[in-house]
């Protein structure tokens, strides 16, 4: 192990088929109103939690929820789940404002969302 610790599951990303009942819900769950609220994404922060919702899966085309851990360095723990035996189905990219993310398959096919902050 290289010590490149996780800060833990920060991040859930949930596909929704329709993203107005999907808000309602979920503003209902957290108690609070999305902080983020586009067509295309609707994002709610609460108690150090981020949690967004993708209509139609969105871009990565999501079928199930995606947790993603966050990481102080990507890259490390890209290179470090990888050795161990993942594999990497997106590579390190940008989305915005320095946010790096990633995704790697276990052995099972499960798959993991990495999730730097610069």
């Amino acid at each position: 192990m290289t010590g490149s610790s996780t800060q833990g599951i920060k991040t859930v990303l949930h596909p929704v088929s329709d993203l107005a009942k999907a808000k309602a819900v979920y503003a209902a769950l957290l108690g609070v109103p999305p902080q983020t609220d586009e067509p295309y994404y609707v994002g709610f922060e609460t108690e150090g939690q981020h949690i967004g919702l993708l209509p139609g899966g969105g871009p990565q085309g999501l079928t199930s929820s995606l947790a993603y851990w966050h990481v102080p360095d990507i890259e490390a723990k890209l290179a470090e789940v990888t050795a161990a035996g993942a594999t990497v189905q997106e590579p390190a990219h940008d989305v915005g404002g320095g946010r790096l993310v990633a995704t790697v398959t276990d052995p099972d096919g499960n798959v993991l969302g990495l999730l730097q902050d610069r």
